[in-house]
């Protein structure tokens, strides 16, 4: 029988071969019980999480993962006004235009934008607690869901996204609707040129080649691949030039 202390050593060793969780500068708590290791801590960006939570997730006793991993936010923010930036974004964001947008306040339904009506399709409803943005609703698309995902990390006082959004058309995972998806998200980001970034996806791994003028360009653009749901690793080839 592999005991608990097994396991952790097991994550732990690995999570410390990982440059990018910085285990070190970013602490993190394991637990394992029940074949479910339990990772919980402040992380320094989107790419540490998702790749913490994958080693987490690794070893074969395991068989579940519960997330308390929260990302140090760039900017401290009270959880109303976090909520108020994601409910504007989110309405003035061209693909959601014909989308109600609710907000959940005090366990209150507000309506932002629109009413929905029953049988309505495409609701976004946003809720906020401790920094942590909780998104649910209905969307037309996966990439609807992704960009309302990317659109909520991009909040400064944003810790985390928990993406709950229902998708009512085809769900299926498409490497060509990723890439596409990536492209309209970084085409979004001020300090990215699309134009000059070159997208693929495979199965979840992104790979950007091109070139960008600065190191700052270059960490923003892989940085907006991450926040994408679905994105498991990226592999940044861009060159800078500057």
């Amino acid at each position: 029988m592999i005991r608990a202390e097994e396991v952790i050593g097991t994550i732990r060793a690995a999570l410390e071969r990982e440059p990018r969780v910085n285990l070190h500068g970013h602490p993190v708590e394991l637990s394992f019980a029940d074949g479910v290791v339990t990772i919980a801590g402040e992380v320094g960006g989107i790419a540490a999480k998702k790749l913490a939570l994958g080693i987490a997730a690794r070893p074969l006793p395991v068989t579940g993962l519960v997330d308390r991993l929260r990302v140090e936010p760039s900017e401290q923010m009270e959880d109303g006004a976090i909520r108020d930036h994601v409910c504007n974004a989110l309405a003035s964001e061209p693909a959601f235009m014909q989308y109600a947008v609710q907000a959940i306040v005090k366990q209150e339904l507000e309506e932002v934008r629109g009413t929905a009506q029953r049988g309505l399709e495409r609701v976004v409803e946003v809720e906020v607690n401790d920094g942590v943005v909780i998104l649910n609703g209905r969307a037309e698309s996966i990439s609807h869901k992704r960009l309302a995902g990317v659109l909520a990390w991009w909040v400064p006082g944003s810790k985390d996204v928990v993406n709950g959004i229902e998708v009512w058309s085809d769900p299926d995972e498409n490497d060509d609707e990723m890439v596409d998806l990536i492209r309209i998200v970084l085409e979004k980001d001020p300090l990215v040129n699309a134009s000059q970034i070159s997208i693929h996806s495979t199965n979840g791994l992104v790979t950007l080649e091109g070139a960008v003028p600065t190191p700052d360009n270059k960490l923003a653009a892989e940085s907006d691949a991450w926040y994408v749901l679905g994105v498991t690793e990226v592999v940044n080839k861009l060159v800078v030039t500057g």
